[in-house]
């Protein structure tokens, strides 16, 4: 990482009241998500004692997104994208509030959480995409790399504190973190209320069967886009072991959920050091070849954490994939955003995000798959070694990519 000799200080975004408010609503929002994760997981958990069951979330959660990447990339480019995110948070808001309610009442059990987790995953196909194609209206575009930074270090702050929130609240009560959360989804939706937008979406074109695949066709025809996202596709959906960590947390290093609380923490601890890095240091040269390396690492730390047996090994281990996932979503959001015309990048990143869906949520049900078919350590060690494999791959796979050497605008 390179010491920028010109880069805008980090106290210029301050000077932009819409991205200050734009980064609360992140925050909120991070934190609701980060808090009810952990939540679902240790009830679905208490539940049914079942990896498969945990797995089924992340299934879950990922359908609505496949369904509607298509639908809400339009949406995002067409209508006001302040609105569209709002109403989103507030979806999340009455799903939290069902959970609230079945909690207390008991009605439903594991298939009311299914119900509630689909819903919270239809919003997020909409708001997603459109929140990250909503930052380029928000600061100008000499501060988007850095503003991408401490956007990212929003979501990292929510993991650090919302996981082990999220375990606390639980202790307290069952139905406690749930209420929390939602809170958490109304007073972000206000906080975008508040962001006022430097410059509109024009008026767009009718749709056509072409704009409907625009995003596919734009992402198809850039070579270092099209191997950014699938890199973060299939070496996250092979090596991630989130869904698993409720088994890690109770069966092998026999700990409750303040422990699973800390797992969840952990990897936002890593990447939030590592954002405050990147504010402060910007990624100028070799971007391509340290996203490779990051990935690299982020494969070998699941590893070792998943032959762990000891939590402070644990830990660590996540604290190093976190830090290292964190400069690889840097360098591919930005490569993303400022590689896309404007009046493309809802379509562009509601693929971006279904990829990234397909490797968090689908990674989460392959996760439960595995860890019940091999076993939790077998599954953690396996998928962390054909993360390695994949970034060694690609590196073949896209030359463009690998000889990237700077971000560059690309409007055309």
């Amino acid at each position: 990482m390179d010491t920028p000799a010109a880069s805008p200080a980090p106290d210029r975004l301050l000077k932009h009241p819409a991205f200050v408010w734009y980064w609360i609503s992140r925050v909120l929002t991070a934190m609701g998500f980060q808090i009810v994760s952990v939540a679902i997981g240790w009830r679905i958990y208490d539940i049914t004692g079942s990896a498969y069951a945990l797995g089924f979330v992340g299934l879950v959660q990922f359908l609505p997104m496949l369904a509607l990447t298509l639908v809400s990339g339009q949406v995002a480019d067409r209508y006001d994208r302040r609105i569209i995110v709002i109403i989103c948070q507030l979806v999340d808001a009455i799903a939290l509030g069902f959970l609230v309610v079945d909690v207390y009442a008991g009605w439903t059990g594991v298939w009311g959480i299914y119900a509630a987790v689909a819903l919270l995953g239809a919003a997020q196909a909409f708001a997603a995409p459109t929140a990250s194609a909503m930052l380029p209206s928000v600061v100008p575009t000499a501060l988007l790399p850095r503003a991408m930074a401490v956007s990212s270090s929003a979501w990292q702050t929510a993991m650090i504190v919302g996981p082990s929130a999220g375990g606390v609240l639980y202790a307290v009560g069952a139905p406690v973190p749930f209420i929390v959360a939602c809170a958490s989804f109304v007073f972000a939706a206000f906080a975008s209320v508040m962001i006022r937008m430097e410059r509109r979406v024009p008026v767009r074109d009718p749709v056509t069967l072409q704009s409907v695949f625009g995003g596919l066709t734009v992402i198809w025809g850039r070579p270092v886009v099209l191997g950014t996202i699938s890199l973060d596709l299939f070496a996250v959906l092979l090596g991630g072991v989130v869904a698993l960590l409720p088994i890690f947390a109770k069966d092998i290093l026999q700990t409750g959920p303040w422990g699973l609380g800390l797992l969840r923490t952990a990897p936002a601890v890593g990447a939030l050091l590592m954002a405050a890095v990147l504010t402060k240091y910007n990624i100028e040269r070799g971007i391509g070849m340290k996203m490779f390396w990051s990935v690299i690492v982020f494969g070998l730390a699941t590893v070792v954490f998943a032959l762990s047996w000891n939590l402070w090994l644990s830990l660590v281990a996540l604290f190093v994939l976190g830090a290292a996932d964190n400069i690889s979503v840097v360098i591919r959001t930005s490569l993303v955003l400022l590689q896309t015309p404007d009046e493309m990048r809802g379509r562009v990143n509601a693929v971006n995000f279904l990829a990234i869906g397909t490797s968090n949520q689908l990674g989460e049900f392959w996760a439960g798959m595995m860890g019940g078919l091999l076993g939790v350590v077998t599954a953690g060690t396996l998928g962390g070694s054909l993360t390695v494999v994949v970034a060694l791959l690609w590196m073949k796979l896209f030359p463009d990519l690998r000889r990237a050497d700077r971000f560059e605008v690309n409007d055309s």
